[in-house]
């Protein structure tokens, strides 16, 4: 285990007596190793450690020493300096010898001293990097905030009252930071950082962006290190690269990284892509890949991928000729399968036109017995494809093979092939048949089948030359499709096929139930909505728009309804003229006064120090959160809203907008009006429609009698609240 390994180790366990005692072993070598050591002292200081570190860094001044790189020595003091707590006489001198060494021809030098403690010594923890961002805090200048601010550019600088203008990405308006609070919170970027040109001209990054999208990404890497494909996406989708652009961008972009020698791509999505720090040829990439593993598959599989995303490092003949060696070398192997022996054949003849004397491959797929279980068994789905097309060339019995495999086989592509060649001609018949017998049974191929009916859907009306491509056959398919979907939901091994089949029906606005259903006859859709009953994946919501596209087709499965069955549409949200402008009103002082003072009272508590004990702080956002909570809502309902008018009510039925006079079991009378939730006054008996007793009301006319809650009351007389 390397010294930067046992020290995150140490730091990981949280356990400084031997991180310490670590410490102190490695400060005791005569060499040091400049690159590990900086690496050593950025982990330090960005753990937990940094802080009881401070105490000892003087321990570190010997190794520090023995840095003979100035700029080196220069970059591990910086870090020192960042550490240190102690604000040691030594420390002190060191850092203004650097200082004045590095800076000393400045006209604000003796200045820049003062500001950043080194002239009473008293206090100078971080000296070095502040006196590096007073020096780069000018006009124009970039800068990034550690606490949220995100990246800024500089306005304006004084020096009399020690303090910058910044404008900031993530804040509105210009910011006024002392050079005190700047040093606590800034990190100078340099004009050609990504984060600066992102922030200084986002357009001009999307347009190099879209011409070399492998330069732009690896700033990024350089910048900000090792970024994770999702990574990556949070820092360019719709800042730089258009959302609806991203996809076939990104897909460029990272054929582009895996290609490049100086990235090193991950193996699994959640790993982070990495800039290297010397170029690695593909040839050695290769290389080192094999010698890792020594199972044959994997290195059949590792070559392969080499070839198939680098195939221009073939160019050199020294390359081509190793990996062909390699692979005629594993032919010799004692542990050598049919399926390794076909996979090597192929991959000999179709990259390097090599035939094995004694092996050729034509030879080779006519003498094997269990084609199938080889077939099977072959991890790359390009040489499976290449395996049948040899075995439909060279083999009498492939037409059963074929259908065999059509039903084994997981590759899609690869049953389209079987498809292809098994429609034409006497297979014709042959196909038709293993195809009934698909549909009569789905639940024995699910994958199948799913498989199948998406075909038939793509074809669209235009039909084709498939079985069961034209009307009847896609009904036949359609409810075949639904009984597979209810005898697989409830089974966790088709979790996922289920999923799929639950998407497909309802993507795009349930177009393809709209496309199978379109012209068909009554007994069918009702055998249709039966099904859909049965299937339990399909919610109430589900349930309720299939039956609604159902009765576009047949509108003889509507349902009877009442007059006024339109006032119980969820979807809207009935109101007076005057409800409607009282949230108007409300959504305008929101907007315009309460979160405009409410900016003022985070920025205001931001100012007091250490946000995480500001409690003034967390209760101005907690009040800007509720506040864009209520306006997103009241935004949301005022899109539904409908303001009442004569033609939204019945004289002689109870809806919205009615006056009701009811009288109990004991002849007592009361009025109630019915309006939206918005106008709601219990007090003044005005209910919303929306209530329990508003809901057994409606519909009712004069002499109807509704029970509700134990009491029975009678509807006396009836009129609209807009006479």
């Amino acid at each position: 285990m390397s010294y930067l390994e046992e020290f995150q180790y140490q730091i990981n366990n949280r356990d400084f007596h031997k991180f310490f005692q670590l410490w102190e072993e490695y400060c005791t070598s005569d060499c040091v190793d400049t690159t590990e050591f900086l690496e050593l002292l950025e982990m330090i200081k960005n753990s937990d450690f940094a802080k009881l570190f401070g105490q000892f860094v003087e321990t570190a001044l010997p190794l520090w020493k023995c840095v003979e790189d100035k700029n080196d020595s220069y970059k591990i003091l910086k870090l020192l300096i960042d550490l240190q707590t102690t604000n040691a006489p030594i420390l002190a001198d060191i850092a203004f010898q650097a200082l004045e060494e590095k800076f000393g021809d400045d006209a604000n030098f003796r200045d820049n001293i003062r500001m950043i403690g080194l002239r009473t010594r008293e206090s100078f923890q971080g000296a070095i990097s502040n006196y590096e961002l007073l020096n780069h805090l000018k006009k124009g200048s970039f800068v990034f905030h550690s606490s949220g601010w995100d990246t800024g550019e500089v306005m304006d600088v004084s020096r009399i009252r020690e303090q910058a203008a910044i404008e900031f990405e993530s804040v509105t308006g210009i910011k006024h930071l002392t050079f005190d609070n700047a040093f606590k919170t800034l990190i100078p970027l340099t004009k050609d950082h990504f984060l600066a040109r992102r922030f200084a001209d986002p357009d001009l990054l999307e347009e190099q962006a879209r011409k070399d999208s492998l330069e732009v990404v690896k700033a990024l890497l350089r910048d900000l290190g090792s970024h994770t494909a999702s990574e990556i996406k949070e820092e360019l989708c719709e800042l730089v690269i258009p959302e609806k652009d991203w996809t076939k961008w990104w897909q460029g972009a990272r054929a582009k990284l895996k290609k490049d020698t100086m990235v090193e791509s991950p193996s699994a999505l959640k790993h982070p892509f990495r800039l290297r720090k010397s170029e690695i040829t593909h040839e050695d990439r290769l290389h080192k890949a094999i010698e890792k593993h020594v199972n044959l598959d994997d290195i059949i599989q590792t070559s392969y991928s080499f070839v198939r995303d680098h195939p221009h490092m073939f160019r050199k003949e020294e390359g081509k000729d190793t990996l062909k060696n390699k692979l005629l070398g594993l032919l010799s192997h004692e542990e050598l399968t049919q399926v390794q022996e076909l996979q090597i054949a192929i991959f000999l003849e179709s990259f390097f036109g090599h035939k094995v004397e004694g092996r050729a491959l034509d030879d080779f797929i006519q003498r094997v017995e269990n084609v199938e279980g080889v077939i099977n068994k072959m991890d790359i789905l390009a040489f499976k494809k290449r395996a049948l097309v040899m075995i439909r060339e060279h083999r009498k019995d492939w037409l059963d093979i074929f259908l065999s495999l059509f039903f084994t086989i997981q590759q899609n592509t690869l049953r389209d092939y079987f498809l292809t060649e098994l429609n034409t001609g006497e297979s014709k018949e042959l196909i038709l048949q293993k195809l009934r017998e698909l549909l009569k049974h789905p639940e024995k191929n699910p994958e199948v089948y799913v498989w199948y009916f998406q075909k038939l859907v793509k074809l669209g009306k235009s039909g084709g030359d498939l079985p069961f491509s034209d009307k009847e056959g896609r009904c036949q398919f359609f409810e075949g499709f639904l009984i597979l979907l209810h005898k697989i939901e409830h089974d966790a091994k088709y979790r996922d096929l289920t999923k799929k089949m639950y998407n497909m029906l309802i993507a795009k606005r349930y177009a393809t139930v709209r496309f199978l259903i379109e012209g068909t006859t009554l007994e069918f859709i009702k055998e249709f909505l039966l099904l859909v009953s049965k299937c339990h994946t399909f919610t109430d919501h589900d349930k309720k728009i299939l039956r609604s596209l159902a009765i576009v087709v047949h509108p003889s499965l509507s349902p009877k309804r009442k007059r006024g069955a339109m006032q119980f549409d969820h979807n809207v949200i009935w109101t007076t003229e005057e409800g409607y402008q009282k949230i108007q009103e409300r959504i305008k002082q929101i907007g315009t006064v309460e979160m405009i003072e409410n900016a003022r009272e985070v920025e205001a508590a931001r100012e007091h120090g250490d946000l995480r004990e500001n409690a003034e702080y967390k209760f101005a956002v907690e009040r800007r959160s509720r506040l864009q909570g209520e306006m997103k809502d009241l935004s949301k309902q005022l899109n539904k809203a409908r303001i009442l008018t004569k033609d939204d009510t019945y004289p002689n039925e109870v809806g919205v907008g009615s006056v009701v006079d009811l009288e109990d079991s004991k002849g007592n009378a009361v009025t109630y009006t019915i309006l939206g939730p918005w106008e709601t006054n219990p007090e003044n008996y005005i209910i919303s429609y929306q209530s329990q007793f508003a809901e057994a009301l409606l519909g009712n006319k004069i002499g109807d009698k509704i029970k509700f809650r134990d009491e029975e009351y009678k509807v006396v007389g009836l009129k609209t609240f807009l006479q």
